[in-house]
């Protein structure tokens, strides 16, 4: 459509470029916290601020009123609020707002907050990592959106960074804000589990694994791949990956997301899918922590099979000869990639500690096939295992049986599982999995310093790959989850559990050395990391490299300065930090 010139008389003839009905259109206060652009709307008046951002999103601080703002679709400068929101890409401020800030603003709102003076605040703010424990500079326990809402809007005015906590299991402590300081915004009251006609499960944000797979299950026989310990949390498991036996046939937990509902950093709530603000909804699935609070999730879920074989084989000496070890290993790692034997239908995970070693995993098939074909094929050369079990069960006898003596149903407050540790992630791509002089390395280094550990430890190597993978059937630019190439992903993990000591001095070299014997022997391949097996130990510029690749970075970045210029949203791994 051709631009319709406008000529307006007065001290002077001003002649406007602007098509008529987008200037008819500013009139109209913003209704979804855009501003500008193709609508027109004006933020002058909007529940979100009066400023429109150069990327065209309406809120009231500098971010939003400062240089580049629009102010054809609202006020600017010093027609907004003062604000003392940062925009600096390294660390946040280190001072806390008092009382008289930041806790005015939240009481003037009822928002409902604890305070390091309430009673219940030490509980609240215990990280599920006894190891990083942070100080809180208040925690909202919100029963609404609006609470929410409310409580962002406080935070981004008095320059307090904000984390959502679903569940907790932040390895770094990431939902308690990463350091001293943070807004914690509990979502412990967001706990509905719904079905829909499409049989589309609209799940709460502070919902538990265990509670959504009984929930969907007793509601219509329905289920979801995700991972195996009851208590984790949804939020965090699904905006980041979400792997589970059944991921290999299912996908990840994130790519069941069809649409979630979110507060943004102008304390605006949205429903972002694939058509509805794709941006945010891309950004949200594979780093939503930088992004908003996710208040609902929407997942596709999939018949609950009748049966399904949940499998395990312990296999001896494993710890005594590194080369003899690294067969073994890479004869495992040939059966994984058989397509002859192997489909999406097979789930596998590896673990080992030191002193035992097994393989087991689940199979959406028929135990006569699990015998007579997958199982002599992976145990073939193999020395004989010490014990062995292949069981046809329900689909919630085998999440129970999967969940390490934990019950599925979790409590919705109060929740006190705990540990104290240490870990780290290799993803090993496809094109670049293990070669014998590695696994020798890795091998070596167990039995020389793993077998008589001082400390507690453990490897987990889950297959991502393989045949017909359908983590790996969808591009990288489905979503801000980079990692579609992958063939294992490892956990290395070193822990005291919940015993209230000090935190030996010699885990962390000892983890640290575990996967070095790895990444050192192959230095022609590029291992990346899991984020949700995030790691504290490394600086953001090796975080964002480990868990995204370039171009799904460089797009984060650019949604990141349109909807959260401020860096609301922040922990120390946040993207653009």
């Amino acid at each position: 459509m051709l631009a319709r010139i406008l000529t307006f008389v007065g001290l002077a003839t001003v002649t406007l470029a602007v098509p008529l009905d987008q200037l008819e259109r500013r009139a109209t206060v913003s209704p979804d916290a855009t501003c500008g652009g193709a609508n027109g709307y004006t933020c002058l008046g909007s529940s979100f601020g009066n400023c429109c951002s150069p990327n065209g999103w309406c809120g009231s601080t500098s971010a939003y009123c400062g240089t580049g703002c629009q102010s054809g679709f609202g006020s600017c400068g010093t027609n907004t609020p003062p604000t003392t929101t940062s925009t600096s890409k390294t660390a946040p401020p280190t001072s806390t707002p008092t009382a008289g800030t930041l806790g005015q603003c939240l009481t003037q709102k009822n928002v409902p907050i604890r305070l390091t003076s309430s009673s219940d605040f030490s509980q609240l703010a215990q990280p599920y990592n006894l190891r990083l424990p942070y100080t809180p500079a208040v925690i909202v326990l919100p029963t609404t959106v609006q609470h929410i809402s409310d409580a962002v809007t406080c935070a981004a005015k008095n320059n307090v960074k904000v984390q959502p906590r679903g569940g907790g299991h932040s390895y770094a402590a990431f939902s308690l804000g990463g350091q001293d300081g943070a807004m914690v915004i509990d979502l412990q009251s967001f706990q509905e589990v719904s079905l829909d006609a499409n049989n589309v499960a609209k799940v709460g944000g502070g919902v538990r694994l265990g509670n959504l797979a009984q929930g969907i299950f007793n509601q219509k026989q329905r289920a979801l791949p995700h991972g195996t310990c009851p208590g984790v949390g949804v939020g965090g498991h699904a905006t980041h990956g979400g792997f589970g036996l059944s991921s290999r046939a299912w996908g990840l937990t994130l790519d069941t997301i069809v649409g979630l509902d979110v507060v943004l950093a102008n304390g605006s709530f949205v429903k972002a899918t694939s058509t509805a603000y794709p941006d945010i909804y891309y950004a949200l699935r594979g780093a939503a922590d930088s992004f908003g609070i996710v208040t609902s999730f929407y997942l596709q879920t999939q018949p609950a099979p009748a049966s399904l074989i949940n499998w395990s084989f312990s296999i001896p000496d494993m710890f005594k000869s590194a080369a003899t070890s690294a067969n073994y290993f890479l004869h495992i790692q040939a059966f994984a990639q058989n397509a002859s034997v192997v489909d999406r239908n097979l789930g596998i995970g590896i673990y080992m500690d030191g002193q035992g070693f097994s393989i087991s995993g689940t199979y959406f098939g028929s135990l006569t096939n699990f015998n007579d074909k997958i199982k002599p094929e992976l145990l073939r050369g193999l020395p004989t295992p010490t014990s062995q079990s292949a069981t046809s069960m329900t689909w919630i006898q085998s999440l129970t049986a999967l969940a390490n003596g934990q019950p599925l149903t979790q409590p919705t407050t109060g929740y006190n599982l705990h540990d104290s540790f240490f870990a780290k992630s290799i993803v090993v791509p496809t094109s670049g999995q293990f070669t014998a002089a590695t696994l020798t390395s890795y091998f070596d280094y167990i039995i020389k310093n793993g077998v008589n550990s001082a400390n507690p430890w453990f490897s987990i190597i889950n297959l991502y790959g393989g045949p017909d993978s359908q983590i790996n059937a969808k591009p990288t630019s489905f979503s801000a989850y980079s990692d579609r190439t992958a063939l294992w992903v490892i956990q290395h993990y070193g822990n005291t559990g919940n015993t209230g000591a000090p935190f030996p001095a010699g885990i962390i070299p000892f983890i640290t050395g575990l996967s070095n014997s790895i990444t050192s022997a192959q230095p022609q391949t590029v291992f990346p990391g899991y984020i949700n097996y995030v790691d504290p130990s490394l600086t953001p510029a090796q975080a964002h490299a480990a868990y995204f690749d370039d171009a799904t970075y460089a797009k984060l970045v650019g949604i990141k300065q349109k909807v959260d210029p401020g860096k609301v949203f922040w922990n120390p791994q946040a993207i653009g930090t």
